[in-house]
């Protein structure tokens, strides 16, 4: 049978009975369908561009941790919202592109269909095929090159911008720098073998506010921020030890008596009933930011998952996989809460405790 057989076989097996249908140009090659062919390749065009622009800020926009007020701070910001607009705009391109194909250079039509229930015959799941390609017949998208090369470009382009996201990780290595790397060490590592203590967070960012043990009741939960005596007078730095995604620790004490189990190399990091934990969630890195005192669980707002602070803040529900890094901590001859030493492991999301 030819194409057009096929194509009339599948709507007489489908009970779809034609009405009316009349090519949207019956005359090739007037003005109007150059406009609309135009038209249509314009968007194609603009979103080849848009996802080429993609893949360059992709790949080269400056995506490096820089903290306010520090130069190159302007185009950090803008990294997120740059490649999220071209991303975005290169997907609804496309998609009003082909949008305004359909609707521009498909037939006009009215068909009736009777409807049916159940699972369609194995014949007209086969000559479906027919019938799609008679309808790019009908609108003559053969002859059409500016729009095919146009929606091509745009369609590979694309895909090879979302190929290169998916391998972004073989792009850029979250470890270069091995034990220095951005993501292995954090503020509460300290300077120049300064001490780093647990300060709280009063609203006024030059008051310095350090933790004492009898600062806290017990069932208690604290946010502290590392803070060392060379950032005193210091607003920038002070700042960044507060913004640092990787900073912030819940400080939490016990109430008196309650059984633990504590992580194996890991028995030390507590204070008695203090423990201190990270705030960002193990599974996508949102703020483990409530603590109910009851049962003794830290919760993650974001997507419900819960850690049990008495077993190492080991995850008990939700979808994280990975216990809470947890910050060992001491009191100093002063009094005040200290940091023994930067996290032992990465902190965040799960997925970045997999080093090369």
């Amino acid at each position: 049978m030819s194409p057009e057989e096929l194509e009339r076989l599948a709507g007489t097996l489908d009970g779809v009975e034609v009405v009316h249908n009349a090519p949207r140009f019956p005359v090739k090659g007037t003005r109007a369908e150059k406009r609309a062919e135009r038209s249509v390749a314009t968007w194609f065009i603009l979103s080849a561009l848009s996802a080429l622009g993609f893949i360059v800020a992709f790949i080269a926009w400056p995506h490096e941790y820089v903290a306010p007020g520090q130069d190159g701070y302007g185009w950090y910001h803008l990294y997120t919202p740059v490649v999220g607009f071209l991303f975005g705009f290169a997907v609804l391109a496309l998609g009003i592109g082909v949008i305004s194909y359909v609707r521009k250079f498909f037939p006009e039509e009215v068909s009736v269909q009777q409807r049916h229930d159940g699972r369609s015959p194995e014949v007209d799941r086969k000559t479906i095929l027919a019938q799609l390609a008679g309808a790019g017949r009908s609108t003559d998208i053969a002859r059409r090159k500016l729009i095919t090369r146009s929606a091509g470009a745009a369609a590979g382009i694309f895909g090879v911008g979302i190929g290169i996201a998916a391998l972004g990780p073989l792009i850029r290595n979250p470890w270069k720098g091995g034990d220095e790397a951005a993501l292995w060490v954090t503020p509460w590592r300290g300077e120049n073998g300064e001490t780093v203590y647990l300060r709280r967070d009063t609203g006024i960012l030059g008051e310095i506010s350090r933790v004492r043990p009898e600062d806290m009741e017990p069932g208690s939960m604290e946010t502290v921020f590392p803070y060392i005596e060379s950032q005193r007078g210091d607003d920038e730095a002070l700042l960044h030890a507060q913004r640092a995604s990787d900073a912030p620790v819940m400080l939490i004490r016990l109430r008196p008596d309650t059984p633990t189990v504590k992580r194996q190399g890991q028995e030390n990091f507590n204070y008695g009933d203090f423990y201190a934990f990270s705030k960002v969630c193990t599974h996508l890195g949102c703020p483990t930011s409530l603590y109910q005192a009851q049962d003794n669980r830290i919760l993650c707002p974001c997507h419900q998952s819960q850690f049990l602070a008495t077993e190492y803040a080991r995850p008990v529900f939700g979808p994280a996989t990975r216990a809470l890094p947890q910050l060992p901590i001491t009191v100093d001859s002063e009094g005040y809460f200290v940091a023994r030493s930067d996290f032992i492991e990465a902190v965040g999301p799960a997925f970045w405790e997999r080093r090369p």
